[in-house]
């Protein structure tokens, strides 16, 4: 994991991308807030974020769709959806189009900061696991051609 995750803010409401951001630094995550979800699909477009905190009720689009147009990472980025609106239709919805995990307001710091800290392990875990797979595909590889070259350099 990186020694500091980035963390970025989707909410239109400046109180609470204020209040989060504030909270998220003194736990010493690198934050940034955007108000609309064009300004989040073009901060993931040229940055990797860690986590993406993302308001289900945005003014230009709604959350759980902007979830398919933040730009593919690998780790990939954990979106968590923020909602003053719960519904389980919401709540299917978001799982099903990408979300990693969904919190309610008004927010449970605690519970905010733990699904964080919660959704950071499991990207470690998925970029270690991709990275054995990774090793794994090199060293087969190198094998199979170790192989090919020992068959051509026998006499036929």
């Amino acid at each position: 994991m990186d020694e500091h995750p980035r963390i970025l803010i989707v909410d239109d409401d400046e109180n609470i991308r204020t209040m989060l951001s504030m909270i998220l630094e003194d736990e010493k995550y690198l934050v940034e807030s955007v108000d609309t979800a064009q300004k989040a699909i073009e901060k993931t477009d040229k940055k990797f974020y860690n986590v993406a905190l993302i308001d289900v009720r945005l003014p230009d689009m709604e959350g759980i769709e902007l979830l398919t147009k933040i730009k593919p990472t690998t780790p990939k980025m954990r979106k968590i959806i923020i909602t003053g609106y719960p519904t389980l239709r919401n709540a299917i919805e978001a799982v099903n189009r990408g979300a990693d995990a969904y919190i309610m307001k008004p927010f449970n710091m605690e519970k905010v900061l733990k699904t964080i800290k919660e959704q950071l392990k499991k990207q470690d875990e998925e970029r270690k696991y991709s990275q054995e797979k990774v090793t794994e595909f090199i060293e087969t590889r190198v094998k199979e051609l170790e192989n090919e070259t020992t068959h051509l350099k026998k006499p036929r």
